[in-house]
């Protein structure tokens, strides 16, 4: 199965791509952002991508730092309460479950900002937990990528990191529980959506080790979805542009019980069938993610941070 991919060769250069099974990487003509991508019909961007798929390879997944698939004026948002699972583990937390409940209910779903591109780490590098909260939990969703019309032009894994004992005082503390340094990650990789054209009942499955053991697992599937997740991204272009495109997390059915918290020093993995893998390292202090700003202007940066653990 074909990846889109988004890249920094050895000169830093980002380029986005074509990513094979066996980690050959062919660039895509000119160094198109994925947003720009984005602003493509699906049509143009399958054509796209199966020409470039043709040509020879030009680099090796070994070779080049991944980066986020996410660029530009893109967005990262996400869906809450769109599985039974999300709306017990709501109720239990919350000090106004009635609100979780109704919402599970409510034709309109629950709809939150998470990222700007920037802010976004991927696959090897790490996510955080906020100091001012006793549960933290890293969430595996589905996540859509949407182009400017609103279409789903592919899938990639995505990890909504949250501090459930914030949102749990106070649902208006939902901000401070799911936007900050290190709660956002997304997989390299986007499975285009013609290659993956039934999303009903994918595999998915969480992992947290510490300490080289197994501390919790847990598995869902997306027919557990109590909404149409592809429905979703029409209240989020409601009233609002996205001109180069938005990635949308469909929210989590794996919620592990109030009895366990992440800390620092865990790995959570997660696996969704046919779109791929995302792991990640956490640690218990934001500051640990400042690079990030500096890897704006020097992607390369990534390699050393990931190599330094």
């Amino acid at each position: 199965m074909t990846r889109i991919v988004r890249f920094a060769d050895d000169s830093g250069t980002v380029r986005t791509g074509i990513a094979d099974e066996a980690g050959a990487v062919r660039p895509f003509e000119g160094t198109p952002r994925v947003a720009d991508l984005l602003r493509l019909p699906v049509g143009e961007l399958r054509a796209l991508t199966e020409r470039t798929a043709g040509g020879p390879p030009v680099f090796s997944e070994g070779g080049v730092v991944l980066l986020p698939p996410l660029d530009g004026l893109m967005e990262l948002w996400a869906a809450g309460v769109t599985y039974e699972r999300s709306r017990e583990a709501r109720v239990a937390e919350s000090t106004e479950q009635s609100i979780y409940e109704r919402v599970y209910d409510a034709e309109r779903p629950e709809l939150f900002f998470k990222a700007q591109p920037w802010r976004i780490v991927t696959d090897g590098e790490p996510v955080a937990v906020r100091d001012d909260s006793e549960l933290n939990v890293p969430e595996p969703e589905l996540g859509l990528v949407l182009n400017s019309r609103a279409e789903t032009v592919g899938y990639v894994v995505t990890d909504d990191v949250s501090s459930r004992t914030i949102e749990g005082e106070n649902p208006l503390y939902l901000p401070q529980a799911k936007i900050y340094g290190g709660s956002a990650a997304v997989s390299s990789g986007i499975v285009p959506a013609w290659e993956l054209d039934d999303v009903s009942a994918l595999r998915i499955t969480l992992t947290i080790s510490r300490d080289g053991a197994a501390v919790f697992e847990g598995e869902t599937s997306t027919a557990a979805f109590h909404r149409d997740p592809h429905a979703l991204a029409g209240y989020l272009w409601h009233a609002q542009p996205f001109p180069d495109g938005a990635v949308l997390a469909t929210g989590t059915g794996i919620v592990p019980g109030m009895d366990f918290t992440l800390r620092h020093g865990d790995t959570a993995e997660i696996e969704i069938e046919g779109v791929g893998r995302l792991t990640n390292p956490v640690v218990g202090d934001q500051s640990r993610l400042d690079w990030l700003t500096e890897a704006v202007d020097n992607p390369l940066l990534r390699r050393e941070r990931r190599a330094a653990g």
